[in-house]
């Protein structure tokens, strides 16, 4: 198993969703965050590695937060995402074999004042360094 592409795939991720959204994107939120803002979430890793080379597979949550009067924003930056990772990307190591949507969840919280979008995308890196295994 390799982990040593996580860092290229959030950059990559962060790139494109800053170059595609018209909302801040943060990989960590401060308390008290208003308007309608992306979150670069947690990630799950698995071992996708063969005999070509080390691989992995990540579920990377991203969220969509937003205290807009229903959830009509929050849905139309969820859907700005998604087109926006349908294009290929490029990554500083390895590269990206493999990006699929996998599921969505969207709820109201502090007692609704504030809609949630946690996307969870699939991505499938491979290691192109050598002698990684």
């Amino acid at each position: 198993m390799s982990y040593a592409t996580a860092a290229a795939l959030q950059a990559a991720l962060h790139g494109r969703l800053i170059g595609a959204l018209d909302v801040p994107v943060y990989d960590s939120a401060a308390d008290g965050l208003g308007g309608t803002w992306v979150l670069i979430g947690p990630e799950d890793v698995r071992d996708r590695s063969d005999k070509t080379g080390a691989g992995a597979e990540h579920r990377v949550v991203l969220s969509v937060v937003s205290d807009a009067e229903g959830f009509q924003r929050a849905k139309t930056v969820a859907g700005a995402i998604c087109d926006a990772l349908a294009l290929p990307m490029q990554m500083t190591r390895g590269r990206i074999a493999a990006l699929c949507f996998d599921r969505g969840v969207a709820r109201r919280l502090d007692a609704g004042r504030v809609r949630r979008i946690d996307l969870t995308f699939r991505a499938r890196v491979e290691d192109t360094v050598k002698g990684e295994e």
